[in-house]
């Protein structure tokens, strides 16, 4: 009889850090197990719960504005050691924007003390005088397609520094600080980004990439996964693609 699959996410803070939707995503990575009958959990984890690195294959935390960032950030230094133990082990991260900061080492905002992230990607951020708003198209070097689109909303300027890279590189738009080409970061199988949009709904083949490792961290055996028909998905994506707002 085939082994049944079954993933876990784990929806970091969204009580606090979901200003843009981002929602969206952790509902895109549950349908699409769904539709290929795997059985996806969603598990919140506010602020005072413990984490079960045994049980959580996957990691999303969103976005949000400073203030919520700064009880975040209070809180992750509690967790960060299973959190970075996690990430060690191979599973599954995803965090946007502002949450994409707090995976680095620290955010400097304009005002106030500089709040500390738990450094699973070699990256920092400071606070920029400069609003990025806009559609986003880039390319990655892992993905087919390899375009990613979403909308940015930001003002904090991030870097990366040795051992984590761009998860892709812009084509349209500014992305991590409009300088350097890149947008986003990706170390292992830790991902960040900046874009909005939801990101996963307009990107299924991003999603899929998410699923399928999450899948070959926990059996550690190599999956497949059903070809699903994403021609609504594709056609929002190819329509988004190169479009500047």
């Amino acid at each position: 009889m085939e082994e049944k699959l079954k993933l876990t996410i784990a929806h970091l803070y969204p009580k606090l850090l979901n200003i843009y939707g981002d929602f969206g995503n952790v509902l895109a990575l549950k349908r699409r197990c769904e539709y290929r009958n795997i059985d996806c959990e969603v598990v919140s984890v506010n602020v005072g719960d413990e984490i079960d690195i045994e049980k959580n294959d996957i990691y999303f935390i969103g976005g949000g504005q400073d203030k919520q960032q700064i009880e975040v950030s209070e809180e992750m230094q509690n967790r960060k050691e299973v959190l970075t133990q996690a990430a060690n082990d191979g599973r599954v991260f995803l965090a946007i924007c502002g949450g994409y900061q707090l995976l680095g080492k620290y955010y400097q905002p304009h005002d106030g003390e500089k709040l500390l992230g738990i450094g699973v990607l070699d990256a920092y951020t400071v606070a920029g005088d400069t609003r990025f708003i806009g559609n986003v198209t880039a390319e990655t070097d892992f993905l087919e397609p390899k375009t990613l689109v979403g909308f940015e909303n930001h003002a904090g300027l991030t870097y990366l520094e040795e051992g984590t890279v761009p998860l892709a590189k812009v084509v349209v738009g500014n992305g991590n600080n409009s300088k350097d080409g890149g947008e986003g970061a990706r170390k292992n199988n830790v991902f960040g980004t900046y874009l909005h949009g939801s990101v996963l709904p307009k990107n299924p083949h991003f999603t899929d990439y998410l699923i399928k490792t999450a899948l070959e961290v926990k059996y550690k055996r190599p999956i497949d996964l059903e070809k699903l028909d994403d021609t609504i998905e594709m056609k929002t994506h190819n329509d988004l693609i190169n479009k500047k707002y």
